[in-house]
């Protein structure tokens, strides 16, 4: 059995990026979402139809404005 979730298990950190992507008509139109988690919050979040990188949380919002102040970035994601 796996262990208790106590103090052994108090260093653990998860982080995860979970890409979608949506079809909507076909292939006529194509959206795509990233979203960005730690520890089962989700931090921020980037969505094609917004253009743009969200943040939900302080330090999300924090790195949402860093990255999108990066033009090569965004535009990658965008075409992506």
């Amino acid at each position: 059995a796996p262990p208790a979730a106590s103090a052994e298990l108090s260093g653990v950190f998860q982080e995860m990026h979970k890409v979608e992507c949506y079809f909507i008509n076909g292939t006529e139109k194509v959206r795509f979402v990233q979203r960005l988690i730690y520890n089962r919050l989700q931090y921020a979040m980037f969505d094609s139809d917004v253009g743009h990188i969200v943040g939900f949380t302080p330090s999300g919002d924090m790195n949402a404005k860093r990255w999108n102040s990066d033009p090569a970035l965004l535009e990658y994601k965008r075409t992506a």
